[in-house]
C-alpha cells in the first residue's frame, strides 16, 4: 500500500522557486544526467538549483516518475501545473497519471479531462473517454484473480518471466560478491542477469544463473524462447555507443542451443544505435517475434512491433501493431498465447488503474480485436506488467512493484474467471450449392445497424471478424452478379469462435421467367434443385427452424436482388387443434417470418403478411371429418407452411 503525504508538506519539502529566468548551471547538469538516464544524479542537480525553468521542473518530475517515486512526481507536477508557466498538454497527462497511481482518482480524472480537452484526438484521451468509468466497476470484481506472492522475492529486482520448457527464466539484479560493484546508473542497482527457476507447485525454486555465455557485463534480460527451448531472444546493452548522443541503447540478440550449450549471441538485424529494441517474445516456432521499440515512426514513446522470418531465414521489416494497441504512451512487454490467440501487453497509454497496467486483446492474422484491461487485482495502482499465461489461460506469472520496498517483484496468478479477450466470427461466403465465393465484400453491423467493420473474403471465401463478447451482429455479403447474403451472429456464447457462413445467390441461377405476379416466390426454380417448399414450422411452434432460416435467406436474397418485388406472406397450420387456436398460431408464425425478412431486406415495407390458420390445406386431411386423425405426420407437416405470393414486380 502506498503511503500518502499531503500536498502542502510536499511543496514545502521541495523548496524550489519557479522563475521565468535563464537556465542555471545545476539545471544544465541535471539535463545532462537525464540525457544519460542517470535519474538519481539528475534529481540531485535539479533540487540544488536556486530555481528551475518550466523545462527543468518538468524534467525533475519525469525523473521521479522514472524511479517510481510517484509521490515526488505528483508534488513536482503540481508545482508545474499550478504555476504561471506555459504548459504542455503532456504536463496535464503526466500529473493525472501521478495522481492516479497515488490513489487520488477523482483529482486524476479532473486533470485527464483537461488533457482530453487539449488533445481530443490523442489515443490516450480517447481511451480515457471510453474507459474511465468502466474501470470503476471492473475494480470491484476482486474475485477475478488469485495473486500468489513468490517466495524467491527479496530486496532486489526480479521481473520479466518467460516460459522455458518446464522452467521460468527471468531478469534479476541479484548478484554474487564478485559482481556486486556492477551498478546501473538508472536504478543504482546491480546490472541485470538472466536466472532460471523450476516450477514447484506454482512457486519458483531457488534461482540459478541461466548461462555464463549469455550473461555478461551490463544488463541482460528479459528473454523469450521457442516452444522447444532451442532458440532464445533476449535484451541486452551494447558494450559501448559511438553515436552522437553517447547513450547505450537496448538491443536484441539471439542464441541457439546446440551440443548442450548456448551459441555465441548474434544481433538482431534491425538493431540500431539510434534507438532501442528489446523485450522480445518468440512464437512457438521461433519464426515470429513481437518486441518493444522507440524507433521513429511510432505512435508514442515506445510501441510494440512484429517481425517474421522469410524463406531465406531473414527477419522482415518491423511492422507496427497499429493504433488499437499502440498509443502516444508506452506499450511494452508483449506476450502472445497462440493456442487461444490472446495477446497481452503492458501500457501507460490505455486508461488503467495505475502506471503500467496489463491489457489484452484477440490477435488473429494481424487483426486486432477489442483491447481491454485484464482487471483488478492483477492490475493495481502500481506498475503491473509482463503477464505470461499457460496454454489453458488458468495460471501464469507477472511482475509488479506493488510491494512496500518499490522493487519489481514476480507474482504468480491463478485465473479464477476465464479471461474474455473477445470473440471471433468466422465464416465462408458461398452459394446455395456450397461453392465458395471469393473476394466478396463483407460488412459487419452491430444490432443497431451501424457498420462496425468491412473486409474482403479471401480466395477461398473465408473471412473473420474480431468482436466483443455479449453482443449481436448482422453480416451482409455482397458481390457483383450475386444477391446480397445476410446472416445473424451472436457472441452471447461460451465458445471463443462463432461460425457464421454467408450464403449468396448467383443471379444467373434464378428462373426470372417465374418472377410473375401471383406466383409463390418459394416455388421459383433454381438451378441445383432448390425449388422446394420452405419455412415449415414444428408442431405447435412458431419459432423459425434452422433449416427454415436458410430457406428464408433465399427469399431475402431474391428480394434484395430485385428491389421492385412486392410480396404477400401467408402462414398456415394443420388442423390438429381448434380453429381458433390454429388461427392464433398462424398469426404468430406469420409475424416470425415477416420479422425475419423485414430485418434483412431493403425497403421492408415491400413485404406484408398475415396468418390464415387451417383455411387452405395442401392435401386431403379434411378437418371436418373423423378420418382426419388418420393423416400422417408428413401430411400434417405439409400444411404447416408459409407462402410468399408476388404482388408486384415493376
Amino acid at each position: 500500500m502506498k503511503r500518502f503525504i499531503t500536498m502542502f508538506c510536499a511543496i514545502v519539502a521541495l523548496n524550489l522557486n519557479i522563475k521565468a529566468q535563464d537556465i542555471t548551471q545545476n539545471e544544465e547538469e541535471g539535463d545532462k544526467y537525464l540525457f544519460r538516464y542517470d535519474y538519481h544524479e539528475a534529481i540531485e542537480s535539479y533540487v540544488q538549483a536556486k530555481y528551475l525553468t518550466s523545462s527543468g521542473l518538468r524534467n525533475l518530475a519525469n525523473s521521479y516518475t522514472k524511479l517510481n517515486n510517484y509521490r515526488k512526481a505528483e508534488e513536482t507536477f503540481a508545482l508545474l501545473c499550478n504555476s504561471k508557466y506555459e504548459l504542455l498538454p503532456e504536463d496535464y497527462y503526466q500529473y493525472a497519471m501521478a495522481l492516479k497511481i497515488n490513489g487520488k482518482l477523482l483529482e486524476s480524472k479532473s486533470w485527464f479531462a483537461k488533457f482530453q480537452l487539449l488533445k481530443p484526438n490523442d489515443l490516450r484521451a480517447i481511451s480515457f473517454a471510453n474507459n474511465a468509468y468502466k474501470l470503476d466497476n471492473l475494480k470491484k470484481d476482486s474475485g477475478r484473480f488469485q495473486i500468489i506472492p513468490m517466495e524467491l522475492n527479496t530486496n532486489v529486482e526480479d521481473f520479466g518471466t518467460a516460459y522455458y520448457l518446464d522452467k521460468i527464466v527471468f531478469a534479476s539484479t541479484r548478484s554474487n560478491e564478485s559482481m556486486i560493484n556492477r551498478k546501473d546508473n538508472r536504478t543504482n542497482q546491480p546490472y541485470l542477469d538472466l536466472y532460471v527457476s523450476k516450477i514447484e507447485n506454482k512457486q519458483l525454486s531457488t534461482p540459478e544463473l541461466f548461462s555464463n555465455s549469455i550473461n555478461e557485463r551490463y544488463n541482460v534480460g528479459p528473454a523469450s524462447f521457442n516452444k522447444d527451448g532451442t532458440i532464445m531472444a533476449f535484451t541486452r546493452n551494447k558494450h559501448r555507443d559511438h553515436g552522437a548522443d553517447h547513450v547505450v541503447e537496448l538491443q536484441i540478440y539471439f542464441s541457439t542451443y546446440k551440443g548442450g550449450n548456448w551459441s555465441t549471441p548474434e544481433p538482431f538485424i534491425h538493431n540500431n544505435p539510434a534507438y532501442s529494441v528489446g523485450q522480445p517474445f518468440l512464437t512457438w516456432d521461433g519464426k515470429t517475434m513481437y518486441f518493444t521499440s522507440d524507433m521513429p515512426g511510432g505512435y508514442g514513446s515506445s510501441d510494440l512491433y512484429k517481425t517474421t522470418k522469410n524463406e531465406q531465414n531473414e527477419w522482415s521489416k518491423p511492422q507496427n501493431l497499429g493504433n488499437k494497441i499502440n498509443t502516444e504512451g508506452d506499450e511494452m512487454f508483449p506476450f502472445y498465447q497462440e493456442l487461444n490467440e490472446v495477446f497481452l501487453f503492458a501500457s501507460t497509454g490505455h486508461y488503467g488503474f495505475g502506471g503500467l497496467d496489463v491489457f489484452m486483446c484477440r490477435l488473429s492474422n494481424d487483426k486486432v480485436g477489442v483491447v481491454s484491461n485484464v482487471g483488478y487485482p492483477l492490475n493495481s495502482l502500481e506498475d503491473d506488467y509482463a503477464l505470461i499465461l499457460n496454454d489453458s489461460l488458468t495460471h501464469g506469472y507477472f511482475s509488479s512493484n506493488r510491494n512496500e520496498g518499490n522493487f519489481d517483484h514476480i507474482f504468480g496468478v491463478n485465473v479464477i474467471q476465464k479471461l474474455d479477450a473477445g470473440k471471433k466470427i468466422i465464416g465462408v461466403s458461398k452459394d446455395y450449392t456450397g461453392k465458395y465465393i471469393p473476394n466478396a465484400h463483407i460488412v459487419l453491423k452491430n444490432e443497431n445497424g451501424q457498420v462496425r467493420d468491412t473486409l474482403t473474403s479471401n480466395k477461398l471465401g473465408e473471412y473473420a471478424f474480431l468482436v466483443p463478447s455479449n453482443q449481436k451482429f448482422h453480416l451482409v455479403g455482397m458481390k457483383k452478379n450475386y444477391g446480397d447474403g445476410h446472416r445473424e451472429a451472436s457472441t452471447y456464447v461460451t465458445e471463443t469462435d462463432v461460425y457464421a457462413d454467408l450464403v449468396m445467390l448467383d443471379k444467373s441461377t434464378i428462373d426470372t421467367s417465374k418472377l410473375k405476379v401471383g406466383n409463390d416466390l418459394a416455388k421459383i426454380s433454381f438451378k441445383g434443385n432448390l425449388n422446394k417448399d420452405i419455412a415449415y414450422f414444428d408442431f405447435d411452434k412458431f419459432d423459425i427452424r434452422p433449416d427454415a432460416a436458410l430457406e428464408l435467406d433465399k427469399i431475402v436474397t431474391i428480394m434484395n436482388a430485385y428491389p421492385k418485388l412486392v410480396i404477400q406472406l401467408s402462414s398456415y397450420t394443420d388442423c390438429s387443434a381448434s380453429k381458433e387456436y390454429n388461427q392464433t398460431l398462424s398469426v404468430k408464425r406469420a409475424k416470425s417470418s415477416l420479422a425475419y425478412i423485414q430485418q434483412r431486406v431493403t425497403n421492408p415495407s415491400r413485404i406484408t403478411g398475415n396468418g390464415y390458420g387451417e383455411t387452405k390445406l395442401r392435401n386431403d386431411c379434411d378437418c371436418q371429418i373423423a378420418a382426419y386423425k388418420g393423416c400422417t405426420d408428413a401430411q400434417n407437416q405439409l400444411n404447416r407452411r408459409t407462402e410468399f405470393i408476388i404482388l408486384k414486380n415493376n
